[in-house]
């Protein structure tokens, strides 16, 4: 099966959405919601795992489930892909600039962390506004965080780029709220044409519930750990 499925558009649901949002009226909007993030910190903590790669992971992987955030232009031809690759900044401390590095998705998150810690070993001093490993692949969204504080609201802004309808997404610091809960506020952008409200609910809801559960993507590592 390619990477890339055309869309029909005599068949597709959104394709009147598409058209409006697209040639009358063309929008993109944000959304800022706050995610628990309690039992997915205690957990990555414990296993000795990096948030950032986990949170690169879980939403690249809820996105997976959802077509609609897989909406982009190959070619000329509208379709979706079937899967994504997160490109993200690399942040340098030494003149405060970053860096887009990305890394290779996979089902599997010891092997995404894996190929995390690698690149950015191996690419994350590099600067520019592309890293040594060069530009993202055709697949890739924009995914990153602002640790140093938290938001209520974050807008982006894409200055009107033509036929591009892959969603972008940003975090925040954590705050912490009564009862020890750890909270990060996350800001996605998307085009209306191909991703409505509802779309985004079905996403939300996805990537709270692995947050909340955590041993049902960390447990394979456990496993492989016992191995040796």
């Amino acid at each position: 099966m390619s990477d890339f499925q055309p869309i029909d558009m005599q068949t597709w649901p959104m394709a009147q959405a598409f058209y409006y949002y697209t040639q009358m009226a063309p929008t993109s909007y944000t959304i800022n919601v706050d995610m628990d993030v309690t039992v997915m910190r205690k957990a990555l903590k414990a296993g000795g795992y990096k948030f950032f790669p986990a949170y690169l992971y879980l939403v690249t992987g809820a996105a997976a489930k959802q077509k609609e955030l897989r909406v982009a232009v190959k070619d000329g031809v509208l379709g979706y892909w079937n899967s994504l690759t997160p490109a993200y900044p690399q942040f340098h401390s030494d003149d405060n600039t970053t860096s887009l590095l990305w890394t290779e998705y996979s089902d599997s998150f010891p092997e995404f962390h894996r190929r995390y810690l690698e690149d950015t070993e191996q690419h994350g001093g590099s600067h520019g506004i592309l890293s040594s490993k060069g530009a993202p692949p055709s697949n890739a969204y924009i995914i990153s965080c602002i640790p140093w504080f938290t938001f209520n609201s974050f807008s982006l802004h894409n200055h009107g780029i033509k036929d591009y309808y892959l969603p972008s997404f940003e975090a925040g610091g954590f705050t912490e709220k009564n009862g020890g809960r750890s909270v990060m506020p996350l800001s996605v952008t998307v085009h209306h044409a191909t991703t409505d409200g509802y779309h985004l609910k079905v996403f939300f809801d996805e990537l709270q519930k692995k947050m909340d559960h955590p041993e049902e993507w960390m447990w394979q590592q456990n496993r492989i750990r016992r191995q040796f």
